[in-house]
């Protein structure tokens, strides 16, 4: 025990609080847990519980996120088949932001959340479910992921982790650390985590634009940005069993960050006229924080019924603010831009459920879910000391959005090798909004099969308000070839549906200030404004996957999926005479396009290798092997071909990794792979935008000394790429506009010591 304290003691005292991983930008949240934690000899492993499942999902529970030690959740997805991070921010099938929900023990994350600041020792598991279900929001086109939080423990819990990482400049550290116990009919947990991060970018690009002659521009860019940040998450736990049949539960979420960034830009003017500001400085800070409180009821009935209802209150708040200094050719100064906002807000949620057998084949389920969120906001723009923008800057903006859904769920036994999910889900969303600028009055009403928008909003500020309902029903069905259930067919038809960002509904501009408002930017370059007439995207699906288990534990998954969307939001990008310029503004405004379809093909394997392939491994190697490959297929509708995919996503993707045990040692190590083709975009009818290689090697070591003592070594993003884009627009009489970048990535090392009392 000495020896372990000193270990832990001498790793704090090295770095500060801080995270393994790097550029984190918000919270981890927590509800309180749905489910009741499996434990004792009785427990299903994550295979087992996976091929039980009335729905196609993967799980990942505590066996898998123990094993590798891992420092935060973001580094369990890396390893998971279809899914892939972008900024910290995970995607399933390839698809952007938007496409997939992400849930806390069943309820959306909050803005701003990221899972670079969530331990895994506070995970239970971590399902993804490619197919949406009732029970949840159909706000799933791409799919879910739902990771689930621990409960309190039944029995004492004392848990030390601290660690080193390195990425750029200094070493920073983390800890993590848990104490739980159980009196009486009290059970506790108080999870404590700090986290620090600090990372570089370094970029080069060319850019070549229209200048203000209308003569053509070209200049080489470089840039640098160093960021760096800190803060600690406190996730207190609670569980009063009330009765043999009754328990309450109670969680409360904490959390601080804040955040740094400090750049500069360097640019070589090779022909044209230059730009007012060729170089720039800047220095952005702020902070976040948030606070959630859940309340969960469980009882369970003598007939085998279940009632689950939760309530729950969250605020949250976060500030900027931002300087840019611009100088000329000359190193004049001809720039002084500050920005600085203020983000509040508050919101409280309510869900429930009522599940029961009946008769011997069916479980029914009926259930609620209510959600309300208020936010404020105020934004200001001063350049030059003057306001940016005349009649927006310093006025507030404020917005409501409201959440209701019901739902009816049924799983039918249908025979003995059959079985089915039915579902069908009613969701309302309303938003209203109130912000200042000229306006103009807008008013737009719209209806399909099952979503319904009405608008009344004003073009640049004023009343804002827009309501879209969608009735999404679901139908999974399971057969199982074998009477074991080793061989399985899934199929499934859904209705989910994307809905606009608030952001993406708000008449007020963005303005690109590398160009002034009395001259015309490129289109390359445009404005940004909402539109207050965007309705929600509608999805119609179909899965189709074979399933087979072997009898080791590996598995086998094949799987193919079609994705029919109506109303796709694209961002279309015009010429305008506006009110916040002199001149006329080329302007990025997302619109409904008619349709676009999406296709795929999926496969997976794992498993020990002797299972897997025994003509070349021993059947008693500990050796675990895992590969998964993804084929995309995407084409929108209103946009010329070859290359009209849907934004982000990228033609195929594959992983691999191994793990394996030496328990004379006693070490585990193993490897990932994940890798992306180089792909293009057709943006809108004229631009297109281009996406270079991805490629991400992660190694690690975990050396176990006793039962409460291990050592986790990693490094992440081996011989990394360089990530490449180019934007491109053809010729406008004689004048090509393009935009190249290039910017370099590092080698994250990692070190934490874990300690159990």
């Amino acid at each position: 025990m000495a020896q372990r304290c000193g270990l832990a003691i001498a790793l704090l005292c090295a770095s500060p609080l801080v995270s393994a991983q790097s550029a984190p930008q918000a919270a981890a949240d927590t509800g309180t847990p749905q489910q009741v934690q499996i434990t004792g000899p009785a427990a299903l492993s994550d295979t087992e519980q996976r091929r039980r499942e009335p729905v196609a999902k993967t799980i990942y529970g505590r066996e898998e996120l123990e094993k590798y030690g891992d420092t935060a959740v973001s580094d369990v997805l890396k390893r998971l088949p279809g899914v892939s991070l972008q900024g910290g921010n995970p995607r399933l099938r390839g698809l952007g932001a938007g496409y997939t929900l992400v849930l806390i023990n069943g309820e959306p994350a909050p803005p701003g959340f990221s899972l670079d600041n969530l331990s895994p020792s506070q995970v239970e598991r971590i399902e993804v479910t490619k197919g949406p279900t009732a029970e949840h929001s159909a706000q799933a086109v791409g799919g879910t992921i739902n990771i689930i939080l621990r409960d309190a423990p039944r029995q004492r819990q004392r848990e030390l982790r601290t660690g080193l990482g390195y990425g750029a400049a200094r070493p920073v550290g983390s800890f993590n650390a848990t104490y739980g116990d159980r009196v009486g009919a009290l059970s506790l947990s108080l999870p404590l985590s700090g986290f620090q991060w600090r990372g570089a970018n370094h970029s080069i690009g060319e850019r070549l634009a229209p200048d203000v002659q209308h003569e053509q521009l070209q200049m080489r860019v470089a840039n640098r940005s160093d960021f760096w940040g800190g803060g600690f998450n406190f996730g207190p736990r609670l569980t009063w069993k009330l009765s043999d049949t009754d328990s309450l539960n109670s969680q409360t979420f904490l959390q601080r960050n804040s955040f740094n960034d400090g750049g500069h830009t360097l640019s070589q003017v090779l022909s044209g006229t230059p730009p007012i500001s060729v170089n720039d400085r800047s220095l952005n800070h702020g902070h976040w924080q948030m606070a959630r409180s859940n309340l969960q009821l469980v009882r369970r009935g003598a007939d085998g019924s279940r009632l689950e209802a939760r309530a729950g209150v969250q605020a949250s708040a976060s500030q900027y603010d931002t300087q840019v200094d611009g100088l000329d050719a000359q190193g004049l100064p001809t720039l002084d831009r500050h920005s600085s906002g203020d983000n509040r807000e508050r919101g409280w949620s309510s869900s429930g459920k009522w599940l029961r057998p009946w008769r011997e084949d069916h479980t029914l389920a009926v259930g609620w879910d209510l959600e309300s969120r208020r936010r404020h906001e105020v934004r200001t723009v001063i350049e030059n000391g003057r306001s940016q923008l005349i009649g927006f800057d310093g006025e507030p903006f404020d917005a409501q959005i409201d959440r209701q859904a019901l739902y009816l769920q049924d799983e039918w036994n249908i025979a003995a090798q059959w079985s089915a999910y039915l579902g069908l889900r009613g969701e309302r969303l309303s938003t209203t909004s109130r912000s200042s600028g000229p306006t103009s009055t807008a008013t737009s009403t719209t209806s399909t099969t099952s979503t319904t928008s009405t608008t009344s909003a004003a073009d640049g500020g004023g009343e804002l308000g827009s309501r879209s309902s969608v009735l999404t029903p679901v139908l999974h069905l399971n057969y199982r070839l074998d009477p074991k259930g080793r061989d399985l067919l899934r199929a499934s038809l859904t209705r989910s549906y994307r809905a606009p960002e608030t952001g993406a509904l708000l008449g007020r501009p963005s303005i690109n200030a590398s160009y002034p408002l009395d001259t015309t930017n490129p289109e390359i370059a445009p404005d940004r404004i909402g539109n207050p007439a965007l309705k929600p995207e509608l999805a119609t699906g179909i899965d189709i996957a074979f399933e087979k288990y072997f009898s080791g534990g590996g598995l086998m998954s094949i799987g193919a999926f079609h994705r029919r969307i109506d109303g796709l939001m694209r961002s279309q990008v015009t010429l305008q005479t506006v009110p916040w310029a002199s001149a006329p503004r080329w302007v990025s405004k997302p619109v409904n396009l008619r349709r676009a379809v999406s296709s795929g093909l999926e496969l997976e394997l794992k498993g020990r290798a002797g299972e897997l392939l025994p003509g070349l491994f021993d059947a008693g190697l500990a050796l675990d092997l895992r590969a998964s490959a993804s084929l995309y297929r995407s084409r929108v509708e209103d946009i010329p071909g070859p290359d009209n995919r849907l934004e982000s996503q990228q033609p195929y993707a594959l992983t691999l990794g191994f793990d394996q045990v030496l328990k004379a040692w006693p070490l585990t190590y193993g490897a990932s792979l994940a890798y992306t083709p180089h792909y293009r975009i057709q943006q809108t009818l004229a631009q297109l935008n281009e996406q270079g290689v991805s490629r991400g090697l992660d190694v690690y070591a975990l050396w176990a000394f006793d039962r409460q003592t291990t050592l986790r070594l990693a490094a992440n993003n081996i011989a990394p790429l360089d990530t490449i884009s180019r934007s491109t627009l053809p010729d406008d009489d004689g004048i090509t506009q393009r935009s190249d970048s290039r910017r370099s990535n590092r080698t994250n090392y990692q070190a934490s010591l874990t300690l159990k009392f």
